[in-house]
């Protein structure tokens, strides 16, 4: 391992600080690493292997997809889009699906829908997007600029410009921002590297009647939280709403590089046109074979049910070594993303629990966020607090 790391810093750019670790591959909830350790693997790719590692039905369809076409652009139609397209559509309640190769990507393209929306609408291109405080949206630049994290923007302004930034949960702080060229407002139905924070019932629907008082299109992104992780397909469902948009990554692939963005009709007949936007891999019949496939095991499958009860029986787990450690401070989450927050830096509790074979990841300094495979049961519930209290 020591050898294969030495040569990655060599060679690939120094963007991410990584653990002393190198993967060789994976099986279900388990990852082995290239001598052979078995690790429980309680971050699933950061919220995006649903179904666990190497899942067979995944895997047989990629390779059919590959033995037929892997990509042929999208001046042409191709079969599995159409299919992944129609479940996106109706697993979100909407209307139009654009497919990217991210999240990042998907977002780009929702901001894009909005000022195009507001452009034809008032005839100006001076839409202002209201974004949130302490959000995470991607490191593309567009994406950066409704991150509402100032230390990820600083050393890349100017961004896209006329964006405003409210308070997640706070009504009134959208409120007060809000005038003729607000055009959207975008937020995470629950924020993930923002630190596991759910919105209200009061917020969300809250925003959603400003929205439709004012003709401002509601963005949600549900990313890292869609696609069943919460105990509904998306969080959204919960409070009994639609976005206008809706942004989708992650667990959409359950590995493969896919993500899309979905407009309602009001949106989707009067925004993007033809050479508004494109992608040259988005939406080849590779990626959305897998998107196929993995939504088909969403329809044909109780994963979200299993959400639902090991969710509630982890929510209990955390809340007991909450109660045991003064060293955690609060406990925030629903389903399958949760959140421990400690009165100090995270790091070398996940070190440690690298070390006893428990994969962990952090959402900021002082959080541990736990978005496992959504297969899991309540005897690896079990295992991680096990190794997570002894580490802690």
């Amino acid at each position: 391992m020591k050898e294969i790391i030495n040569e990655a810093e060599s060679v690939l750019l120094h963007t991410y600080n990584r653990y002393q670790i190198v993967f060789d591959h994976g099986e279900g909830l388990y990852l082995y690493d290239k001598e052979g350790k078995k690790y429980l693997d309680f971050m699933a790719g950061i919220s995006v292997h649903a179904f666990g590692h190497c899942n067979k039905e995944l895997k047989d369809a990629m390779k059919a997809q590959i033995d037929k076409m892997i990509h042929v652009s999208n001046y042409y139609y191709n079969e599995p889009a159409v299919e992944a397209a129609k479940k996106l559509v109706h697993a979100t309640g909407l209307s139009k699906v654009f497919f990217t190769n991210s999240g990042a990507e998907a977002v780009e393209g929702a901001i894009k829908a909005a000022r195009k929306y507001h452009y034809l609408k008032t005839g100006k291109a001076d839409g202002e997007i209201i974004a949130m405080e302490h959000s995470f949206h991607g490191r593309t630049m567009g994406s950066l600029s409704v991150t509402g994290n100032p230390h990820y923007r600083e050393a890349f302004e100017p961004g896209i410009g006329n964006v405003k930034f409210a308070k997640m949960n706070d009504l009134e702080s959208v409120k007060a921002l809000v005038n003729e060229k607000t055009c959207a407002v975008i937020f995470e139905t629950l924020q993930g590297e923002g630190g596991i924070y759910p919105a209200t019932d009061e917020f969300i629907k809250g925003v959603r009647a400003l929205c439709d008082e004012k003709d401002i299109l509601l963005i949600l992104d549900e990313i890292q939280c869609g696609m069943g992780r919460t105990g509904y397909m998306f969080f959204y469902q919960k409070f009994g709403i639609k976005p206008d948009i809706v942004t989708v990554a992650k667990a959409l692939g359950c590995g493969v590089p896919i993500g899309a963005f979905v407009l309602n009709e009001k949106v989707s007949e009067n925004s993007l046109k033809a050479g508004d936007h494109g992608t040259t891999y988005g939406g080849n019949p590779f990626a959305t074979a897998a998107a196929n496939k993995v939504l088909e095991l969403f329809d044909q499958t109780n994963i979200i049910k299993n959400v639902k009860e090991v969710g509630d029986y982890l929510y209990e787990k955390l809340e007991e070594l909450k109660n045991l450690s003064d060293k955690i401070v609060d406990h925030r989450g629903i389903g399958l993303i949760q959140g421990l927050e400690f009165s100090e830096p995270v790091g070398p509790i996940i070190n440690k629990a690298l070390e006893n074979n428990l994969v962990l990841i952090n959402a900021g300094s002082n959080i541990i966020r736990f978005v496992p495979p959504l297969i899991i049961s309540k005897e690896d519930v079990d295992t991680m607090i096990k190794i997570l209290s002894r580490c802690i």
